[in-house]
């Protein structure tokens, strides 16, 4: 059995998921989280499982090995926990991306073909296909793209069900407990200083989504990750209305760019229960965590426009989260080489649910010093994106 003492700092989805792996491979695994287990940007976010967002390169190489590694997990924890696996609400639903402008259409055309050379799958949609696949759809379509990998979880559910597993197998939480900072032997980590003591490591993970730039920076080895706030608009139940993850093409814009600004686009789809989900914004506004209504309006217009249905629908509430912002768009994954026994797995904005369990086995990999599934170049803590 290996011994070895990890702290993982952070027990939203990707800290639950490297807790499980980690643990899995035998790992002594001690979960530490300054709240409650998913109470952070986990539970704040939609569920998105994709590939259709995202670029040939790294960051896509990533959400494939992710998506292939969800089905099979799902498959594990229903074994391990019927109820818990559940709550999972895994739904490999595919998503369809439209544009309604000529210049949308020629984007939209250039980027899927560049990610079907990359081996994603696309589907291009004539106008007699999006009105089968989605009813409800505005008709000034001027191109559409389906891509069956994409999926959605529950969020808050599939990060309990990872936490629930690493527990089971022996792993340790302690809520309610905020890192304030290092002991450092030698230029290396050997432990986190908690209020009244300091918890023993021989490796620490921080996966604090965007409150690891803070918990670097008491560690010691500070890292550039930053907040970026999202708003999202939930409906009362509309069963059948949307029928997959639907977003305009101005979305994959919006994540990609660096400015601090209001950024929104139409991003739509309904969840197991029946509502719908109606995003998306991106601004950097710190963690200045108030709702904003010119915000939500601005959303709501925008979903309107592809989805003239939603007009007449009834808004039963809004929340907003945090996502962990990164200058170069990609997370930050792998040893700190300013400080020994160190980890990061963080950055992924608004990646992360899906990202996670693909983050997790390359973390596991890497630790064991086995040959990673993909390469992880990119995603080095040193890279003049990270490095505060």
């Amino acid at each position: 059995m290996n011994r070895t003492r990890v702290v993982v700092i952070g027990a939203g989805i990707v800290g639950a998921a490297c807790a499980r792996e980690l643990r899995l491979a035998g790992f002594d695994v001690l979960v530490v989280d300054r709240g409650r287990p998913a109470g952070g940007t986990t539970s704040h976010g939609e569920g998105n499982l994709l590939v259709s967002d995202k670029g040939p390169g790294a960051e896509l190489a990533l959400a494939r090995l992710s998506n292939r590694l969800w089905p099979r997990l799902v498959e594990e924890l229903t074994a391990e926990d019927p109820r818990a696996a559940a709550a999972v609400e895994f739904d490999p639903k595919g998503g369809i991306v439209v544009a309604t402008t000529e210049a949308g259409a020629r984007a939209l055309t250039a980027f899927a073909a560049a990610q079907a050379a990359a081996g994603v799958r696309t589907e291009r949609l004539s106008a007699a296909d999006v009105a089968a696949a989605e009813p409800a759809l505005t008709r000034e379509v001027t191109a559409a793209v389906r891509y069956p990998e994409d999926a959605q979880v529950q969020p808050a559910g599939a990060a309990l069900a990872l936490l629930g597993s690493a527990l089971a197998h022996g792993a340790r939480l302690r809520a309610d407990t905020e890192v304030t900072g290092a002991r450092v032997e030698g230029g290396r980590l050997t432990g986190v200083r908690v209020p009244g003591e300091v918890l023993d490591a021989d490796v620490v993970v921080n996966a604090a989504g965007p409150w690891a730039g803070e918990v670097s920076a008491r560690l010691g080895a500070p890292v550039a990750v930053r907040p970026r706030r999202g708003e999202v608009l939930v409906t009362t139940p509309m069963p059948g209305v949307v029928r997959h993850k639907v977003y305009d093409a101005d979305y994959v814009g919006a994540v990609g760019t660096g400015s601090g600004d209001l950024q929104t686009s139409a991003v739509v789809e309904s969840t197991r229960g029946g509502t719908v989900l109606i995003g998306s914004s991106r601004r950097r506004v710190g963690f200045d965590d108030a709702i904003r209504p010119e915000v939500l309006g601005a959303i709501a217009a925008k979903a309107v426009r592809l989805f003239p249905a939603l007009a007449d629908a009834a808004v039963m509430r809004a929340y907003g989260g945090f996502r962990p912002y990164v200058d170069d768009h990609l997370p930050v994954l792998g040893e700190d080489p300013r400080l020994g026994n160190l980890w990061h797995a963080t950055g992924h904005e608004g990646a992360g649910i899906g990202l996670s369990v693909g983050t997790a086995r390359l973390l596991r990999e890497l630790l064991t010093g086995q040959t990673p599934s993909m390469p992880v170049e990119e995603f080095t803590v040193d890279r003049p994106a990270v490095v505060a």
